[in-house]
């Protein structure tokens, strides 16, 4: 592996996003329909947040049981904003960083993903999986 190249060989630029306004039945059905497990929240276009698959699990099935999906969306809206769910200012990355600081943040952290920014915008994600996925690659 090459230690120095840049975070932007790995990360995904095409990031599927919130707005934090946005309800949380629609995080729900990017999570089911795409099997993303990273969702980056935005506000008037910088990053604020990210809801994780585990942050939506820990609400929707907990506390509601196994209903239609309409009634679980109704409750789910009703009952949550993004902002009560999701991690505020999430740990992130400058786009300069390299491959190996992705790593070494992600395997000491105990979480999965790190949003790439620059300043406060969002310029791609970086999860553990993209990390594997580079390691076969090299070798």
């Amino acid at each position: 592996m090459r230690k120095n190249d840049p975070v932007s060989h790995v990360m995904t630029k095409d990031v599927i996003t919130l707005d934090l306004n946005d309800p949380i039945s629609k995080a729900r059905r990017f999570f089911e329909d795409s099997g993303i497990h990273h969702l980056p929240v935005l506000s008037g276009g910088e990053l604020v947040g990210l809801l994780t698959w585990t942050d939506f699990l820990r609400i929707s099935f907990g506390e509601f049981g196994n209903q239609d999906v309409r009634s679980l969306d109704a409750m789910l809206d009703h009952t949550y904003r993004l902002k009560d769910v999701m991690k505020a200012n999430p740990v992130t990355l400058p786009t300069s960083s390299t491959v190996r600081d992705a790593a070494q943040l992600l395997s000491t952290q105990g979480f999965h993903s790190v949003p790439i920014v620059e300043g406060k915008k969002l310029a791609g994600l970086v999860t553990s999986t993209d990390l594997i996925r580079y390691l076969i690659e090299q070798y």
